[in-house]
């Protein structure tokens, strides 16, 4: 690959843009909004200009609604030898395309499963895919020089390349990425018109659940249009489980013994059951999950503070492998967990004590 056209320079094609520009690759920019991709160009994504004749790769970064359209119009241009997009959907796109005539042997279908919360070229890195899972729906119609150059694309951005069917594709994100958004803004939901105090408990775990709720309302409701008979589906089964678990709830409201037994053993299996899935989720490089030890550290709100905690855990021969902030309410302080091996926990406790940094249980 020498020359690519990215078409939609938001967060995820002035991302895919950054990276190729970064090695070498001349990148043309094109955008429904000229001053978007005018922001792009400006951050080193490339040049806003046409490119002069046909480019090697072409990436449609655009909304699902209008991946198809602009999709079948570049195909038609010829402006490229290869097309992806880069849509969190991949069935609909794909019969889309197929409904409007064209030729699929040049297209495949793509989606790197990365983000932020925020969204537009001034939200963009180089780095944005790198270790990313990016997935490539390749049909019996893509062309072999097609998947290489998609590969090659995935390859320059140090993403991970993994090789699905599209309606496949597109029901695992609806578990593992769509319901999850929305689950969390139900959540976060709560909190609006919830009482000031009640507020003020915030803690680390209801950030937790919260964070993805912050990403961009507009955004998400052209994903999920996109998507909605497999969301519809997961959401289907947690509504199940809220109904058992809301029952459960009651009986142990109840003055009767065997009733509270049993709201008590439907909240333990719901419990149990989140336990034996949350044990499935890929832990560090993709690898099985690990068991990690907690040393939590009470550390002040200044600078230099964890730079010097992250300096005195390499000193004791420490990696830390993970690593969790929870900010005290009120105070100009925060206890940071650092996860590591469980072997390593007891030698980096003393380490720090004999630093001066006060430990927490």
């Amino acid at each position: 690959m020498r020359t690519a056209l990215v078409i939609g320079t938001g967060l995820i094609g002035t991302s895919a843009a950054l990276a190729l520009a970064s090695r070498g690759i001349t990148v043309h920019l094109a955008d429904h909004d000229p001053a978007q991709a005018r922001t792009a160009a400006a951050l080193g994504a490339g040049t806003d200009e046409a490119p002069g004749g046909r480019v090697d790769l072409a990436v449609v970064a655009v909304p699902p609604a209008h991946v198809a359209a602009t999709l079948a119009g570049a195909i038609r241009g010829d402006v490229a030898r290869a097309y992806i997009d880069v849509a969190s959907v991949k069935g609909g796109p794909r019969r889309e395309l197929l409904s409007l005539g064209c030729d699929l042997g040049s297209y495949i279908g793509t989606h790197p499963m990365a983000g932020k919360e925020r969204s537009g070229p001034l939200a963009a890195t180089a780095d944005l895919f790198e270790g990313r899972p990016w997935v490539l729906t390749p049909t019996r119609d893509t062309d072999t020089e097609v998947l290489n150059l998609a590969l090659e694309l995935v390859a320059l951005c140090r993403a991970v390349p993994v090789v699905m069917d599209a309606d496949a594709h597109d029901r695992a994100v609806a578990l593992v990425s769509h319901t999850p958004q929305l689950v969390s803004s139900m959540v976060a939901a709560r909190l609006e018109a919830a009482d000031e105090t009640a507020v003020r408990l915030c803690g680390q775990g209801i950030r937790d659940v919260t964070r993805i709720a912050a990403s961009d309302p507009r955004m998400w409701v052209e994903i999920l249009s996109a998507n909605p008979g497999p969301v519809a589906d997961v959401l289907s089964g947690i509504a199940a489980d809220l109904d058992e678990t809301v029952r459960a709830l009651r009986s142990l409201e109840s003055a009767d013994e065997d009733k509270r037994a049993g709201g008590a053993a439907g909240i333990e299996d719901v419990l149990r059951r989140g336990n034996a899935g949350r044990v499935r989720v890929p832990g560090k490089h993709g690898a099985a999950p690990a068991t990690y030890e907690i040393v939590a550290v009470l550390i002040s709100d200044e600078p230099g503070g964890l730079a010097r905690l992250f300096a005195d855990a390499g000193r004791a021969g420490v990696n830390i492998e993970d690593v969790r902030i929870e900010h005290a309410t009120g105070r100009q302080a925060g206890l940071v967990q650092l996860m590591v091996e469980p072997a390593a926990a007891p030698g980096l406790s003393a380490a720090l004590r004999e630093r001066g940094w006060s430990l927490r249980q």
